[in-house]
């Protein structure tokens, strides 16, 4: 399989040094590009096999289609989710692969760190101390031990975020289309509604994919249901939330704080060095003023172990295309991740759309 070609776009150096370790096993011939995947660049696949895209290419129906244009035979995923690939335009002629569950654990894992670093202000007693600054005056927080905890979406990420909460003798209120009862039982979770998961929660961590049935859960309406004084965290897409929205609630106080690993425009910044420059997202510049917001740049899936997995499964979502093995990680227009998928074998999970 030396002479598969697999053209990357969207780039960084780390990028690179993962997935050149793992073509050790595959020996793909692997070109990166710095370059974001769009409907101008995609010209860029011209003799490639397969192109694999992050979460802020642009892989919708003008770009999809000249990748078929191109012969391009797969569309290589590397993350979890999927939202920004046209499913309709590649279905039946070019396949689509994702990696779903590269480290769940890093994902949770940084969620609640966000938050124990936002609630006991780690980060404003570190600039502190720097400056020999060692009053501890404006620096409060709060105890979680006996707090609700409302989790948004319960895969795999909502799960470990549950079973990490588990020796905090919180209260852990769930949403989901569908629910796992399994896995409530096990982790003492409560599934309820949405409004009685706002109206109750001190805490709301969102877990769930982006849909076009979700984009803006939290909005306005959303936020007048919630506590007063509620902490919100997203680890999962930025579209899932108002920023206008939250910033209103912020200013009222509704909100409490809100930790935010991404955000709903965030292809422009997230990912790059911006230092020398102003920003010009004025929605951004104003939730960044926030002293009760913590914003980082969509980095919770960035340990080690994501990494060696995502590049792991990406490279062998690409042989298992070109060798035409079961593809256990395919995603199409039928299904788009539904578990109804017609495209899906009886006894397989795989999709062979």
């Amino acid at each position: 399989m030396k002479n598969i070609k697999v053209a990357f776009f969207d780039t960084k150096p780390y990028d690179r040094e993962f997935f050149d370790k793992a073509n050790e096993k595959f020996g793909f011939q692997l070109t990166y590009f710095e370059t974001r995947l769009g409907p101008a660049s995609a010209r860029m696949a011209a003799g490639f096999d397969a192109v694999s895209a992050f979460v802020n290419d642009d892989v919708g129906e003008e770009t999809v289609k000249e990748l078929i244009r191109l012969g391009v035979k797969v569309i290589a995923m590397r993350c979890a989710g999927y939202n920004n690939v046209n499913l309709a335009a590649a279905y039946g002629k070019i396949l689509v692969m994702r990696v779903p569950g590269y480290s769940p654990y890093a994902v949770a894992e940084y969620a609640l760190a966000m938050l124990q670093t936002l609630n006991r202000s780690l980060h404003r007693a570190y600039n502190r101390i720097r400056e020999n600054n060692f009053s501890i005056n404006g620096l409060i927080g709060f105890d979680l031990r006996g707090k609700t905890f409302g989790i948004v979406g319960t895969g795999k990420i909502g799960r470990v975020f549950a079973e990490l909460l588990q020796g905090f003798g919180v209260r852990l209120l769930a949403y989901d289309v569908f629910p796992n009862r399994e896995a409530a039982k096990a982790l003492h979770m409560e599934y309820v509604s949405l409004e009685k998961l706002y109206a109750e929660s001190d805490v709301i961590s969102l877990h769930c994919p982006l849909t076009p049935d979700n984009i803006h859960l939290i909005n306005a309406d959303a936020i007048a249901r919630m506590k007063q004084g509620v902490y919100l965290i997203n680890t999962s897409r930025g579209k899932l939330v108002d920023t206008a929205a939250l910033i209103a609630g912020l200013k009222s106080r509704k909100i409490g704080g809100a930790c935010l690993d991404v955000y709903e425009e965030e292809s422009d910044y997230f990912f790059e060095d911006r230092s020398g420059s102003a920003i010009d997202d004025d929605i951004l510049a104003r939730l960044l003023t926030f002293p009760n917001v913590l914003v980082t740049s969509h980095q919770a899936f960035f340990t080690r172990e994501a990494m060696t997995n995502i590049a792991e499964v990406t490279l062998q979502n690409v042989s298992d295309c070109m060798e035409g093995r079961e593809l256990v990680n395919c995603i199409c227009y039928q299904c788009d991740g539904n578990r109804q998928c017609p495209g899906k074998k009886p006894d397989s999970p795989a999709c062979h759309a």
